[in-house]
């Protein structure tokens, strides 16, 4: 096992996914905003880098998890981010949640210093991330890809890791579908359960019902217990899913696509932030569409 990865970004999913590939036997080199994270890796045996210039030096691979698009440009093209300390040949991986845009445009200031780029963003929480079981959705070069997927199979299910495309932004692009996806299955829960309450039907009896016919979902198994048990403990942050709606909304735009949907659930999830839901778990706009039908 030759290769050295850096990893940038230790929050509520980065953490977990590091401690994976360390596990893992990959020597590591971390750093993070908070300190706390990085003490917890260094105690298992990593190193803490100074800066993502000094991640960059020391890796051969350099694994971004980082909020947002401005984040990751900052650790990427800051005076002492990763392409300043970036060795010839190493792959950087961004698996956040960004633009598509952003990504195309990063992608080849790493391939102008020697290195190459792959995106490739994740589905399944806080939970997947503790597990490794996330869903790993790649763009960028296949012979970068066919290097980095061992380490990639440390914090993803080998069967959901995949080569979406070799275009920069492949991996971007499909996370957009996935919360575009996601946010049409939860506003038509959330609405269902609504329904079933306001009529005096038992909830939990039509999601029963309802997962043994044709509207059967992971969103309806995971998200309707929740909104049954009113359980908004965050495996994603309403905050976050705001942001990866907003870059959806963005990058349908600059494609002249009409998303309706998106934009409606969009305005759902604003509403929840507006109502102090940022921290709560994206599956609590259901409690907007709640209120809206008078519900407590």
């Amino acid at each position: 096992m030759s290769d050295i990865v850096g990893f940038i970004g230790l929050g509520v999913m980065g953490k977990p996914m590091a401690k994976h590939v360390q596990a893992k036997g990959y020597p590591l080199v971390v750093s993070s905003r908070s300190r706390p994270p990085i003490d917890e890796l260094v105690a298992l045996g990593a190193r803490a880098g100074a800066s993502p210039a000094d991640v960059a030096r020391s890796s051969t691979i350099v694994i971004t998890m980082l909020p947002d698009t401005p984040d990751v440009e900052r650790v990427l093209e800051g005076p002492d981010g990763v392409i300043a300390g970036l060795q010839r040949g190493a792959i950087v991986i961004d698996m956040s949640s960004i633009s598509p845009v952003a990504t195309r445009r990063l992608a080849a200031k790493v391939v102008e210093a020697g290195g190459a780029m792959l995106d490739a963003p994740v589905s399944g929480g806080e939970i997947g991330a503790i597990n490794a079981q996330l869903s790993i959705m790649v763009g960028g070069d296949a012979t970068a890809f066919a290097k980095a997927q061992p380490v990639l199979a440390c914090m993803g299910n080998p069967e959901r890791i995949v080569h979406v495309g070799a275009e920069p932004g492949s991996g971007q692009i499909c996370k957009v579908c996935n919360q575009m996806a996601i946010g049409g299955a939860l506003a038509g829960v959330s609405e269902a359960m609504a329904l079933a309450r306001k009529a005096g039907v038992d909830p939990a009896r039509v999601r029963q019902a309802l997962l043994g016919g044709f509207a059967s979902s992971r969103v309806l198994e995971v998200h309707g217990e929740r909104m049954l048990k009113k359980n908004y403990v965050p495996g994603f942050r309403t905050k976050l899913y705001q942001k990866d709606l907003r870059i959806a909304n963005e990058t349908a735009a600059s494609l002249a696509v009409a998303v309706p949907a998106t934009a409606l659930v969009s305005q759902l999830i604003n509403a929840l932030v507006a109502s102090g839901g940022a921290d709560l778990d994206y599956s609590a706009m259901g409690t907007v569409l709640f209120d809206l039908a008078g519900l407590e």
